[in-house]
């Protein structure tokens, strides 16, 4: 059976609605799962909702609603948003799920079983707003604790621990071995910067006292599971895991044909949750190195350089955005203005100004211009030339090479930079506007000398439209199937993602005599008041 490629990304907290920044980190995984379907892999694309915390059981109280309906309702938003966005996740993790669960206190169980799971008491002051214990390190310069701890009171209370320093030098071992672990490298060299501080162990469970919304311990029913084992498990639990088998390779041929995953993450969730956790974790239930998951981490959407956040009020709402604009333009804009791993300024202006300039003005446009002139020239019909191995070069100097775009466009996808994948489809189409600026058509057409020549034009652009919505169709889903509409090419597949292969990216494709459709406007311009 063939290996299946497994994407997953971080699973969102239901405890507020969405923002742009979880609409980038789905539409980055959602590009690169169906570009492996471009390439005719099987995907197994997972995503989901983390319900369970104090934060959620505070919420809902305050809501004044049990927290299993206080979750649903946003785990809704989530849902409803993805659809809205055209994600296509082939499983859906909810965390309150009774199949999450069982994986959960299996895997629980047996660290238990093996010793790697202990009790202990701590005291010390503690952070409601964070969920956690504070040391001297989280201490400002004058002594006391900062604002982005919130509250902070002191407590002393029993709790169940994993030995996670244990596990510390394995975990270097492995970073030093595996240097692609964590894309980009230099947020690898932060993750193994931070293993080295490893000094405790890791606090995973909370008294039912004080929260009761969680996973109940499988060996201790006064307390529950808090946050790790629970949130970084479904990873693996709704892709078949099976806790009750000890070894990776004794797992179910149906998950072990899918692991390990490329997991799609912010950077605010590396350290320590994805790279030091996570891995140890995995590590300590048997798995071995070469199964360990790959982490892609991304950056953030800032406003004026400053992080999106609830309580500072500059939150921007995916919905009114796609509404606004089409779910197209807010995809190409996530996708084609911020370069995987690093931080970029949400600009609502700058989404307009690049969704008129790259799609209404360029792409739009030669499809506009090119069905136009095949309509009016010759009668929507095409004549193939009788050389297609190579890529046409014009007489006027000007190369299009749906070749080379086609290996630069891999290049930019295998890398995980679908920014300059999107860069090298515009290239290819500004090409082509510039050929029929340089080959001026109507002029050829006025000369009936000139009808071979004319013909080689029109062919080379509708041939050209046909790769290019190949390679837009992971970022532009909607409209690739708007340009293949138009140009009357596997309408039999109309809507369906099977249309697109990367393997038909190949120059001569639409034969000889070819009848193309009408234009219709695909990308049209949004008009702002000044």
């Amino acid at each position: 059976m063939p290996k299946t490629f497994f994407i997953t990304t971080a699973i969102d907290y239901t405890n507020s609605p969405p923002h742009v920044g979880h609409a980038y980190e789905k539409v980055l995984a959602d590009v690169i799962a169906r570009y492996h379907r471009l390439k005719g892999e099987n995907v197994f694309f997972l995503t989901g909702v983390d319900q369970h915390g104090q934060k959620v059981q505070q919420s809902a109280a305050k809501a004044g609603i049990p927290p299993a309906e206080f979750v649903k309702d946003i785990t809704q938003r989530f849902v409803d948003l993805w659809k809205k966005l055209d994600v296509q996740y082939d499983e859906w993790a909810e965390t309150i799920s009774e199949r999450h669960k069982k994986v959960v206190q299996g895997i629980l169980q047996r660290l238990f079983d093996a010793g790697q799971i202990y009790k202990d008491k701590q005291s010390g002051y503690y952070s409601v707003r964070q969920e956690q214990f504070l040391t001297d390190k989280e201490r400002g310069p004058d002594g006391e604790f900062g604002p982005e701890w919130g509250q902070v009171e002191f407590r002393e209370e029993e709790n169940y621990y994993f030995k996670l320093s244990q596990h510390k030098e394995w975990l270097l071992q492995y970073l030093n071995k595996r240097t692609d672990a964590v894309i980009p490298d230099f947020r690898q060299t932060e993750l193994r910067n931070a293993v080295e501080r490893i000094s405790a162990d890791l606090c995973i469970s909370r008294p039912k006292s004080r929260l009761a919304w969680g996973i109940e311990l499988p060996f201790d029913k006064d307390f529950v599971n808090y946050v790790w084992f629970d949130a970084l498990t479904n990873y693996i639990s709704f892709a078949g895991y099976d806790p009750s088998l000890s070894t990776f390779n004794s797992q179910p041929s149906t998950f072990r044909d899918k692991w390990p995953a490329l997991q799609v993450i912010g950077k605010d969730i590396l350290v320590p949750a994805h790279g030091i956790y996570w891995l140890i974790m995995l590590h300590a239930i048997g798995f071995p190195d070469d199964q360990m998951p790959q982490l892609l981490v991304h950056g953030w959407w800032n406003i004026g350089g400053a992080k999106m956040s609830k309580s500072v009020g500059n939150i921007v709402d995916p919905f009114v955005l796609a509404d606004k604009y089409s779910s197209d333009a807010l995809r190409y804009y996530l996708m084609s203005d911020m370069a995987t791993g690093r931080d970029a300024d949400f600009s609502e202006d700058r989404l307009v100004e690049r969704y008129n300039a790259d799609l209404a003005n360029t792409l739009g446009n030669l499809l506009n211009r090119s069905l136009t002139m095949i309509e009016k020239y010759r009668i929507r019909k095409l004549t193939r030339p009788q050389s297609v191995k190579s890529n046409p070069v014009d007489e006027y100097g000007l190369r299009v090479s749906p070749t080379l775009a086609k290996i630069e466009y891999i290049s930019a996808m295998t890398g995980y930079v679908p920014h300059l994948a999107c860069q090298v489809a515009l290239n290819l189409t500004l090409q082509c506007n510039k050929i029929v600026d340089a080959a001026k058509p109507w002029a050829l057409a006025k000369d009936s000398a000139e009808r071979e020549h004319l013909d080689q034009v029109l062919y080379t652009l509708a041939e050209s439209l046909r790769i290019i919505a190949i390679l837009i169709s992971p970022v532009l889903p909607k409209a690739a199937h708007g340009i293949f509409d138009q140009l009357n090419w596997k309408m039999e597949l109309s809507g369906k993602d099977e249309r697109f292969s990367l393997a038909d990216a190949e120059w001569g494709r639409l034969p000889d005599g070819h009848i193309v459709g009408k234009p219709v406007p695909l990308f049209p311009r949004i008009e702002t008041t000044e």
